[in-house]
């Protein structure tokens, strides 16, 4: 028999909303560790580095941006 796990709401939006805000963390400490390396290697064109992970960065962040927004007003509607 399975155990079904019986989480309150406001407790699964913590935990989705934790878990959104680490991954945006790593993501974010990532692509600046990338920026870095871009920025200090000689060999790399930095024009064409920073075009294609500019864009990159921020379609990330702008989703993450998006979710956590998104969580935000629907656990604000419920409340209502």
């Amino acid at each position: 028999m399975k155990k079904v796990i019986d989480m309150q709401p406001s407790k699964l939006t913590f935990v989705v909303t934790t878990m959104v805000t680490l991954t945006l963390c790593v993501v974010i400490l990532s692509m600046v560790a990338t920026l870095m390396v871009g920025l200090f290697d000689p060999i790399i064109d930095h024009t064409q580095f920073f075009n294609l992970i500019a864009q990159a960065f921020q379609t990330i962040i702008g989703g993450f941006i998006g979710l956590l927004a998104g969580i935000k007003l629907k656990t604000e509607e419920e409340k209502e």
